[in-house]
């Protein structure tokens, strides 16, 4: 065993490495530079983690997400692993106490804020001590076309000026190419060694539904999720407070967080959701930068998000811990004409406003497409991937397609008819047949496409309207107003010349059986703790609750789900046995050991959960 797979076991518990954290580990461990791309929950932290254990000094990452430096340190501790952080937090008192551990050489870790790092007192006070390396994290920050430019990161590369001797580690999970070439050039990491692992996510199952009645939509899928960590993202802060008032009401630990709550009580909703089980957070974009929660067992969006970027990073926050987790989205018409008003109305420059409409098309594509939605994704970002997946909504339950020419004419038509300048509910009620005042008054109960849609539902309409805007066959108009206009390639569906299939959209009928069997499926779970295992699952939660409330800690900084599911499975007889569980680790075993050890045996009820 090498002396790095020696350190990933002794320490955190793991028998081996997962994909290039092993060659990335060593690489730097022998002073190498490296540039890693690794998606959201991949192990990016052991990739700088592992190595700083091995050399000799301190690591210091440099990190802006003031909320992920604390995790990361009450982590490592409960690894026996001394670490601290340097950032706007601190009071004075705190700096100086641990200035002072890190000139003792106590500290194996130092996290540090960019804008701090930068300060002549801060590069004068490592220069008196011997540095492992410097882990640059969330290095897309360096890229003024990425969405989280902090203009600090740019001056980064003083680092290897002043220590051209320390090894340096770039990490994201957000970089295109070209983002990728501003972090090699603004960092001075020409030479570096760059690895660039999978998009991929596969313990994430993607699903999206057709929009109908979200509220009740997103209830039925939590049902099955009692006492589940997961985030529900919706597009307005208005939004976002009905649905998690909405939740309460059924009975769901839900919380709302937005940008245009009091810092006070977003900062409280926050915690609650570290440190409680089975919380809910209903948010606006607003949340999720720097939640290193790894029990997140789902991601709902109640709205379409605005790019294929956004939805892969908030979906990517669902199951860092590689146990099943769910990508759930429900959506329709209405989103789509909503997130072209906002690109519409926005005040950014034509060539911008083209970039989004471009990015929203790419986002449509994925919740219409009927192969297999991973595939997408992955082709989305450059990577190929030759078998469908087997886990997505789309491979499970293959969608029944249908030959729609006729009716795409139909519709397309009735725009055409009707002047281009209405959007689908009045299209709607031309095409059925319905001779309300506005129809009557506009004459459009007398065009020729008034009631030759009727054996059509409503709903059915829409899923039809819905579908020819995403095949770029309708467009909706530039100012934001929801009419619906032709485009160049309708005109090939009208004459007949382009056969149209479209995925099957459900009558009423069916959208009930569908719930219904849905409520049925969904009913263990996303971990498929069954009946039998049940009692003994919640005895180890409540354990590790107990633990952490005592510590002032979140529950998985004592132990991952992954790790006590691990236990559940393995049912260790003895320490030794224990120590053998992934995730685990001699410090943990010390300290925590006994106690699960008596919850497996089935002495749960020799401790007061509460």
């Amino acid at each position: 065993m090498t002396a790095a797979l020696q350190l990933l076991h002794d320490v955190f518990g793991y028998s081996a490495f997962r994909g290039e954290q092993q060659a990335i580990v060593e690489h730097v461990a022998g002073g190498g530079d490296a540039l890693v791309l690794m998606p959201t929950g991949g192990g990016k932290s052991l990739c700088y983690q592992v190595p700083a254990l091995l050399r000799p000094g301190t690591a210091v990452v440099v990190s802006p997400l003031i909320a992920l430096m604390q995790d990361q340190v009450e982590a490592l501790a409960q690894y026996g692993v001394a670490a601290a952080f340097l950032n706007s937090s601190l009071d004075a008192a705190s700096q100086r106490a641990v200035e002072q551990r890190l000139l003792e050489g106590e500290l194996k870790l130092l996290y540090v804020a960019p804008e701090r790092l930068l300060t002549a007192r801060c590069l004068d006070l490592l220069s008196r001590v011997p540095l492992a390396l410097f882990a640059i994290d969330e290095a897309h920050c360096v890229s003024q076309w990425g969405h989280d430019f902090r203009p600090e990161y740019r001056q980064l590369g003083v680092l290897h000026e002043r220590f051209p001797d320390v090894p340096r580690l770039a990490l994201t999970a957000t970089a295109d190419a070209p983002t990728r070439a501003e972090i090699v050039e603004r960092l001075g990491l020409e030479q570096a060694r760059q690895f660039v692992a999978s998009f991929d996510r596969p313990n994430i199952r993607y699903r999206v539904v057709e929009k109908d009645n979200a509220r009740r939509q997103l209830a039925d899928f939590l049902r099955g999720r009692r006492g589940e960590a997961g985030i529900v993202y919706c597009l307005s802060r208005k939004r976002v407070d009905e649905t998690a008032a909405f939740l309460a009401e059924q009975g769901f630990a839900a919380l709302a967080y937005h940008a245009g709550m009091d810092a006070a009580a977003r900062a409280a909703n926050q915690q609650r959701f570290l440190r409680e089980e089975g919380v809910v957070m209903v948010a606006t974009i607003a949340f999720g930068m720097g939640i290193d929660k790894p029990d997140v067992r789902f991601v709902a969006h109640l709205d379409l998000p605005k790019s294929v970027e956004g939805y892969y990073q908030e979906t990517g926050r669902a199951g860092r811990d590689g146990l099943p987790a769910e990508a759930w989205m429900t959506y329709g018409l209405g989103d789509v004409v909503t997130l072209a008003q906002m690109i519409a109305q926005s005040e950014a420059g034509e060539e911008r406003k083209r970039v989004e409409r471009a990015k929203l098309d790419a986002l449509l594509g994925y919740a219409e497409t009927t192969g297999c939605r991973r595939q997408l994704l992955l082709r989305y970002f450059g990577e190929t991937r030759a078998e469908p997946c087997g886990n997505c909504d789309n491979c499970q339950d293959p969608p029944r397609t249908w030959d729609a020419t006729a009716v795409a004419q139909k519709a397309l038509s009735c725009v055409y008819r009707t002047g281009q300048r209405f959007g689908a509910a009045h299209l709607i009620e031309v095409l059925r047949g319905e001779a309300s005042e506005r129809v009557r008054t506009l004459g459009h109960d007398r065009v020729t496409t008034f009631g030759i849609g009727a054996e059509l539902d409503e709903r059915q309409w829409r899923g039809v309207f819905r579908q020819l805007v995403a095949l770029g066959l309708l467009a909706t108009d530039a100012e934001g107003y929801g009419t619906l206009h032709l485009t160049e390639a309708s005109r090939a569906v009208l004459k007949g010349e382009r056969p149209l299939r479209l995925r099957h959209i459900a009558d009423s009928s069916e959208r009930r059986a569908a719930r219904k069997a849905g409520r049925a499926e969904r009913s263990r779970g996303s971990l498929d703790i069954g009946p039998h295992e049940q009692r003994q699952w919640d005895a180890l939660r409540a354990l590790r609750s107990r633990l952490a409330r005592a510590q002032n800690l979140p529950p998985y900084v004592i132990f991952h789900d992954a790790t006590l599911l691990a236990m559940l499975r393995a049912r260790p007889a003895t320490l030794d046995d224990l120590g053998e569980v992934q995730g685990v680790g001699a410090s943990k075993l010390a300290r925590y050991g006994e106690d699960f050890l008596r919850v497996l045996n089935g002495a749960d009820e020799a401790f007061d959960p509460a």
